[in-house]
């Protein structure tokens, strides 16, 4: 996902990598964003006399011909696609290609007083590749049966809060059961400095009925974790970490819970001012949490045996020794549907796409 970087230095490692990557005479381009990090790719370009231009809209480039389809969901993706045609057309060009697409009127740029980069009818290759183009647990859905998982790694607030728009408009989309229950769980987990109560404070507004916390581990066993595991901490570690994004999502139902539970009536002019208990809390939407060891423990109490294509060993008879885990079992396995939204750190997305699909790995 084209990230956009902040006031958390983003912006100067760009920069960096702007200079590590230039060769001379190729030109860098870049997409509107926030004032600070624009300026420090303007000011590393001119240190290195690069010419960077601003990707004109994907409307600019849609103008005169049908509507460009894209292939990703989400609103953020048309900033990614209008940076991939302007890469695109600027390799072709440089390459000596001759259908790199036609040419339109150009407009100033206003954005930083950065030159446009050139507005051209995308060809018809362009297009297929837009409306064709795949990202491997970004906006992906699988649809298994009862169960409908949306993988999609965010690790970042700005990630995030795309992922929550892109999530409760699949729902809203989907098709409803005509009989029976709908099940929403959410799988997360994060790592390193990510802040991690701030990502779940964003998850909310999705009203999940389970959260489930784990490990970026597919497995209990670390034989075959060797490209999720991070040698640096231990399984404690990271289980206690887990416990802290779970003690979060609580403390962010509590919140949740309480707002409207103390009103403050108005006063008379010099008058005393009490604090009433409210008669009627607003409805807040429940959500019970659980922590598996691994990424497997995990999956096997979401799917409960349910997934037609991943049909794991029966789990291990303590996964359901938690009172929340044994009566959610119940509520899984009964439900018309089942929503599994799995996000937050990539490495955790990739673990769970190695066990539903497990030829992406071979």
């Amino acid at each position: 996902r084209e990230g956009r970087p902040g006031s958390d230095g983003s912006g100067h490692r760009r920069g960096l990598r702007l200079h590590q990557h230039h060769q001379c005479g190729v030109p860098a381009f870049t997409v509107p964003q926030p004032d600070a990090p624009l300026a420090v790719l303007r000011d590393r370009a001119q240190e290195i006399s690069c010419p960077l231009y601003l990707c004109p809209p994907l409307e600019a480039l849609e103008e005169g011909g049908p509507p460009l389809t894209l292939g990703l969901e989400g609103e953020h993706q048309r900033s990614n696609a209008a940076l991939a045609l302007q890469l695109t057309h600027c390799w072709l060009q440089q390459k000596g290609h001759q259908d790199i697409g036609e040419l339109k009127t150009s407009r100033p740029s206003l954005l930083g007083q950065l030159p446009l980069a050139p507005v051209f009818q995308p060809t018809s290759r362009m297009r297929h590749g837009l409306r064709d183009t795949e990202w491997l647990g970004r906006t992906q859905v699988l649809r298994r049966g009862p169960l409908t998982w949306y993988l999609d790694g965010a690790h970042t607030t700005s990630s995030m809060q795309a992922c929550v728009r892109w999530f409760r408009q699949a729902l809203h989309r989907r098709e409803r059961p005509s009989s029976g229950s709908e099940v929403r769980v959410l799988l997360f987990n994060s790592t390193g400095d990510r802040d991690s109560a701030a990502l779940l404070k964003l998850l909310q507004p999705c009203q999940f009925d389970y959260a489930v916390f784990c490990p970026n581990l597919t497995e209990m066993s670390s034989a075959d974790n060797a490209d999720q595991q991070n040698f640096t901490v231990t399984l404690d570690q990271v289980l206690l970490r887990c416990l802290a994004h779970q003690q979060h999502w609580s403390h962010l139902q509590e919140e949740q819970a309480s707002p409207g539970l103390w009103s403050t009536p108005s006063s008379e002019p010099g008058g005393p001012t009490s604090l009433l208990l409210a008669p009627h809390p607003p409805h807040t939407h429940s959500t019970s949490s659980l922590v598996f060891s691994c990424i497997t423990h995990a999956l096997q109490w979401i799917s409960q045996g349910r997934d037609p294509v991943w049909q794991p060993p029966s789990p291990p008879r303590s996964l359901l020794a938690h009172p929340v885990a044994g009566s959610g079992a119940i509520v899984l396995h009964e439900a018309a549907a089942i929503h599994v939204l799995v996000t937050g750190s990539l490495h955790l997305v990739g673990g769970v796409l190695k066990l539903l699909e497990p030829s992406l790995s071979q």
